[in-house]
């Protein structure tokens, strides 16, 4: 396995090529967080760069990851600890947008185009936002904003991440990783362990309430939805909250019950041979008996950890999907 890190000197005019101790690591997640890379050098007196200097990552050949210098932490002993994050850490900036008639992947295009970020392949999305406004929040938020939107009125899921560099917007169904002819498969053989726990203590409710206080009659209205059969194992998880005048107190009780009626359940791959192609957004099968249940099928990674040593090459990742639902 060939690991290249490459840096750029300060002025951006040399590209330097440190002594990297073993332990790199890439990290993304799939929403509202930049993808980060965490490596540490060796200082020597050709080693010259700084905060905003370009790093660019690849193995075997493949483009890994691209992204700028934000932290760095020095010791006694020479090794400078260094984190990079690539283009998405600039859509933590904040703004104020108003905008009509925009799909959100004109939105993204529209906020790359202001703040001079590149952009790369970016899909339409489709569903046009009749109009919104964004005040005072971060560019991030108002994307996630924006695709949560046209999740509710189209049933797509849109995955944005940075492509060595460029900007990406990609519907789920084109995040699939292929191994050869055929997909990419987690199993007891090819992770080395897992970690799966479930419980009712927490996004657990077997009965949903909700109120409002309706002005014109003096009265409180109250929709209740519940599971006795849940109810009777678990005992009452109630979910309460208050309705805003113009919404369906008992569809969305109702609603809201069976999103919540269930155990969560998380489960995340351990050590795992690493693949630079799972990255989070991305669809991977998985098959695997965690013990009260048993998975054998696509599932969505929410993080992955990419660790580089010498000569090995491990993930851990969070997965999502079925009965995994946190």
């Amino acid at each position: 396995m060939n690991v290249e890190l490459i840096i750029a000197s300060s002025d951006g005019s040399v590209l330097l090529l440190p002594a990297v101790e073993e332990g790199v690591q890439w990290t993304t997640q799939r929403r509202g967080t930049p993808g980060k890379l965490v490596f540490k050098v060796i200082r020597d007196n050709d080693l010259v760069f700084s905060e905003g200097s370009a790093v660019r990552l690849t193995v075997d050949g493949k483009k890994v990851f691209y992204g700028f210098v934000f932290t760095q932490k020095r010791d006694k002993d020479g090794i400078i600890e260094v984190t990079a994050y690539d283009q998405l850490r600039y859509l933590k900036n904040k703004d104020t947008y108003v905008y009509e008639n925009k799909t959100a992947s004109e939105l993204l295009q529209m906020i790359a185009t202001d703040f001079e970020l590149q952009a790369g392949t970016i899909e339409d999305t489709g569903f046009k936002i009749p109009s919104r406004i964004e005040e005072n929040t971060t560019l991030f938020d108002m994307l996630e904003n924006a695709l949560d939107l046209t999740l509710q009125n189209t049933g797509k899921i849109f995955v944005l991440y940075d492509d060595f560099g460029r900007l990406a917007l990609k519907n789920i169904s084109s995040m699939f990783v292929k191994k050869e002819n055929s997909y990419l498969l987690i199993d007891e053989e090819s992770g080395e362990n897992f970690e799966y726990s479930s419980n009712i203590d927490s996004d657990t409710y077997n009965q949903i309430k909700l109120t409002y206080d309706n002005e014109d009659t003096g009265k409180r209205e109250v929709y209740i939805a519940k599971d006795g059969g849940n109810i009777n194992k678990w005992g009452v998880l109630q979910y309460y909250d208050t309705l805003k005048e113009g919404e369906n107190g008992q569809a969305k009780a109702t609603a809201l019950l069976n999103l919540y009626n269930a155990k969560t359940r998380k489960l995340k791959i351990t050590k795992a041979l690493g693949d630079c192609n799972v990255r989070a957004g991305s669809l991977i099968a998985v098959k695997l008996n965690l013990g009260d249940i048993s998975v054998n099928s696509f599932m969505l990674v929410e993080k992955a950890v990419h660790t580089f040593n010498l000569d090995e090459h491990f993930m851990d990742l969070t997965l999502k999907g079925g009965e995994i639902n946190a």
